[in-house]
């Protein structure tokens, strides 16, 4: 403690706030593995198996070779359909955001098309484009942009009507006005769509590989499952669920540095 405050230094304050966090970030982990080893070894089920077998059998299935066949694959997969789906969903929704009357020209069919399930599309895509990895990522599209593409909308349509005005008085037109209000403006609402779309894109990667793939992790599982191979099916599973994680740690941190400035805007206007 420094001698003037008589507190913990900031730095120091942060190194011992740490543990407390990774606790409280594990604790429930660690409960819902308990009752799942307890409900597992109670049951006796063949297709509930503990999770030390499901570990030893991780390690036996997810080796360097599997994870170059089958892992980083739906990884390139998930990515790409990903990035067209945020560049398509943000591309549209500007202009649809700044202009009333081609929002209420086009919404009828953006309304139709968003009824539309993803997985529906499956068959007809893969008559129209074939069963290659084009056909999977044209799938994680046809559900990925929606939630960027209605977000990008709001967003834009919610720039503060003041901000609007200064720009216009200052002739701020064109693509600085584009960068310098509408983007940063509509920029958190953006970002809460790319969340959205994030989870979604790893679902439809599964179903798509399900369907129509002879690789990836849900064509894996899905072989795991045909064949009664019980603990690879669930290793998959545990894997997918930790790719989530992963990439959402990966989103969080890409998001803290993207608003920065719009965490410090709030907690200005709370006088913190």
């Amino acid at each position: 403690m420094t001698a003037a405050t008589g507190r913990t230094p900031a730095p120091a304050g942060r190194l011992l706030r740490l543990p407390k966090a990774l606790l409280r970030a594990l604790l429930l982990p660690a409960v819902l593995i308990a009752v799942w080893w307890w409900a597992s070894a109670t049951s006796g089920s063949y297709y509930m198996p503990t999770p030390d077998v499901i570990v030893q059998t991780f390690g036996e299935v997810w080796t360097a070779e599997r994870f170059t066949v089958d892992v980083l694959p739906s990884v390139g997969l998930l990515l790409t359909g990903y990035a067209l789906a945020a560049v398509i969903g943000v591309g549209a929704g500007l202009p649809l955001g700044m202009s009333p009357k081609l929002r209420a020209l086009v919404e009828p069919v953006l309304e139709f098309l968003r009824a539309v399930p993803p997985p529906v599309l499956v068959p007809l895509l893969m008559l129209l484009i074939g069963l290659d990895s084009s056909m999977r990522a044209a799938v994680i599209v046809s559900g990925c942009v929606w939630p960027v593409l209605l977000n990008t909308i709001e967003g834009v349509r919610a720039v503060d009507p003041v901000l609007a005005d200064t720009c216009r008085v200052y002739r701020i037109r064109g693509r600085r006005r584009l960068t310098t209000l509408v983007l940063r403006s509509a920029s958190p609402q953006i970002m809460a769509g790319l969340r959205q779309a994030l989870s979604l894109a790893i679902i439809l990667m599964v179903i798509s590989e399900m369907f129509a793939s002879s690789s990836g992790l849900g064509f894996a599982i899905v072989q795991f499952q045909r064949s009664f191979a019980i603990p690879e099916m669930w290793s998959g599973i545990i894997l997918l669920g930790l790719l989530g994680v992963l990439l959402s740690v990966l989103f969080a941190f890409v998001e803290r540095k993207a608003l920065g400035w719009y965490r410090g805007v709030r907690a200005a206007s709370r006088g913190e």
